[in-house]
């Protein structure tokens, strides 16, 4: 009954649609079928996400000792996206042999639905343009400290924006994982500059950017929460292609018309695209199957489990702080599990 409340709310994200998804989530804790399924569907992807991030972090690794970077990444970001759209459309044609198609599968919607997904690629497209610019004020040692803002902007949105309540062992976890990140970047490596206004006005600026799309995306998937994951997949990804061409046009045409589209590709490259699309489809899932911290905790773990791979399969060097604070991490899972477990059963 919930569920078709949900569905009949308005086009916008109101705050009558919050409330109206927040008790769809009550009620599908107090059946015990359709929390099985939700479980069974949200430790699924939790697992795979896990997974791909730790291939892809072993991709890294490989293009690394191959000869770095040599592609061009506004294509391959094109690529991706067009992945991503070839295989949710895939996965519905199958879905509609089998089941025909319905209301929920159907790509026919209308324009106010279908207009939300372009927001979160115009988003990225902008945190991409400032990241251009931020490095004429933070060094990129800097930076790569600095982005840990991400974290903790991702949660504050996440509460503030969804109205979601985290308990405390929930925060605990949070900041344990914000200060791991933190500590080994800044053990590992010192700041190389002075960072003026403008760079930590443009962080802060990025780090917001960044929690609002994640925490934007989950609201808009669960908004219709009986629409199939593969037709919200690929309106999203069709935005994406827009606004990659977009970035390509504006940032890399003429190395594209001179060099080709497909300059400096290799069999990494490939690899890195089929990685990365996966990864995109895989992480819609579990923002709409489970939520951004979920997948915060996924991707910080996948890149753990990836990194140590990487030392057995390419003989990587782990630095002191990362075997010191790596342990801290993998102690958060089971916290943070007993506190999701406490959010859906609270004491009687």
């Amino acid at each position: 009954m919930k569920h078709h409340m949900i569905k009949k709310q308005a086009e916008n994200i109101t705050e009558s649609d919050i409330e109206a998804l927040e008790q769809f989530l009550v009620a599908t804790c107090s059946d015990g079928t359709m929390t099985d399924k939700l479980d069974l569907r949200k430790y699924f992807v939790i697992i795979a996400l896990t997974i791909l991030t730790s291939s892809q972090a072993l991709l890294i690794t490989w293009s690394k000792r191959a000869g770095n970077y040599k592609h061009n990444a506004t294509t391959m970001n094109f690529l991706v996206e067009a992945l991503k759209c070839v295989l949710s459309l895939v996965a519905l044609l199958k879905i509609w042999r089998s089941h025909g198609i319905t209301h929920d599968n159907t790509l026919r919607t209308s324009f106010d639905e279908v207009s939300v997904y372009s927001i979160p690629a115009a988003l990225y497209y902008i945190k991409n343009l400032l990241q251009y610019s931020i490095f004429a004020y933070v060094d990129a040692q800097s930076y790569r400290i600095l982005k840990n803002l991400n974290i903790i902007s991702t949660g504050v949105l996440y509460c503030l924006i969804l109205k979601r309540k985290l308990t405390e062992r929930q925060w605990v976890t949070f900041i344990m994982l914000f200060l791991w990140y933190t500590g080994t970047h800044l053990l590992d490596t010192s700041f190389g500059r002075p960072i003026p206004l403008q760079g930590w006005v443009l962080t802060i600026v990025i780090a917001l950017l960044s929690g609002f799309t994640g925490v934007y995306i989950e609201a808009i998937l669960k908004k219709h929460p009986s629409r199939n994951i593969n037709v919200q997949n690929f309106w999203l990804s069709i935005f994406g292609l827009i606004f990659n061409l977009v970035a390509i046009f504006d940032k890399d045409f003429d190395d594209v018309i001179s060099k080709g589209f497909f300059h400096g590709y290799s069999f990494i490259t490939v690899c890195m695209i089929l990685n990365h699309a996966l990864s995109g489809i895989v992480v819609s899932m579990v923002l709409k199957y489970a939520d951004n911290i979920v997948k915060v905790f996924s991707t910080c773990v996948g890149m753990i489990l990836g990194v140590i791979v990487s030392k057995f399969l390419f003989g990587l060097n782990l630095d002191f702080y990362f075997l010191l604070f790596f342990p801290f991490v993998l102690m958060t899972v089971p916290i943070y599990i007993a506190g999701d477990w406490e959010c859906c059963n609270p004491p009687v």
